[in-house]
């Protein structure tokens, strides 16, 4: 099985967390699953819709790609996950988000969901999300971290940085605790792969999700399905496939850049 998980970072620009994030997708894919790390460059350097957008037309021709050349999974690591919906019609292969699927698992493990988000500017793309996800009565609260530039890169070698960035996302945790979240989401794969050095990491009781490894299992789980008795995406109505000429019409207009991996 391969897996192409699609990273909005910049390989070279965001090398300590990019690097550290194609060794840590390999320890949490099942045996026999290959998950390959790709990125954007540039990458989401600050968050604004219209970056999103950019980089959303680049996530759906990656997915055309990565079902053309084989994969069998496409993931989109990015947690607001734009282009999220129209990558899961346009390609012929499960296309899982990264936000997607760690909100959905967190209905699984409590009744009430927090989201800390890395600042204040994804905080209406959070808000969107959730509405078209249909959990406004599940997140329960959607909260920010505001770290200095480039604190979230130092922190992976730099402990006082780390131990700085662990004190605020453990304040703004507990601040949700009073409105009964019982599940806490990092919403984003920065503060995600920074605090898997925390086993079993829990604030107050509430559960803190680890999203990665859950967007890799849900695309695992996924292709397996497709295998064992054809369940995939329906194609009737939000997933239709798009006609041969209007893949080839979005082509004209979004070519094929040079795709970066992390090998």
């Amino acid at each position: 099985m391969r897996i192409w998980y699609q990273s909005f970072t910049d390989p070279e620009a965001d090398r300590p967390y990019f690097s550290r994030l194609g060794g840590y997708l390999r320890t949490v894919s099942g045996p026999g699953c290959d998950v390959q790390l790709f990125g954007i460059q540039p990458g989401v350097a600050q968050a604004h819709p219209i970056s999103e957008f950019r980089c959303a037309a680049q996530v759906i021709v990656n997915a055309l790609a990565a079902a053309e050349e084989g994969y069998d999974a496409f993931v989109i690591g990015h947690f607001q996950e734009p282009g999220l919906a129209e990558a899961r019609s346009a390609a012929g292969i499960p296309v899982l988000g990264l936000g997607e699927a760690a909100m959905l698992h967190a209905c699984t493990l409590g009744r009430k969901i927090g989201l800390l988000a890395t600042g204040p500017a994804l905080v209406p793309s959070l808000e969107d999300q959730v509405v078209r996800l249909g959990l406004e009565r599940r997140v329960a609260a959607i909260r920010t971290l505001n770290p200095r530039a480039g604190q979230f890169n130092r922190a992976f070698d730099d402990e006082g940085a780390y131990r700085s960035l662990r004190d605020a996302f453990t304040a703004q945790a507990e601040a949700m605790l009073d409105l009964g979240v019982d599940v806490i989401i990092p919403a984003g794969g920065y503060p995600m792969l920074l605090f898997t050095r925390e086993q079993s990491f829990a604030v107050g009781g509430a559960v803190v999700l680890d999203g990665l490894p859950v967007a890799v299992a849900a695309a695992e789980t996924a292709v397996r399905l497709g295998l064992l008795n054809g369940t995939a995406a329906s194609r009737r109505a939000a997933y239709a496939r798009p006609s041969a000429e209007a893949v080839a019409q979005f082509r004209r207009a979004f070519p094929a850049g040079p795709l970066r991996s992390g090998e």
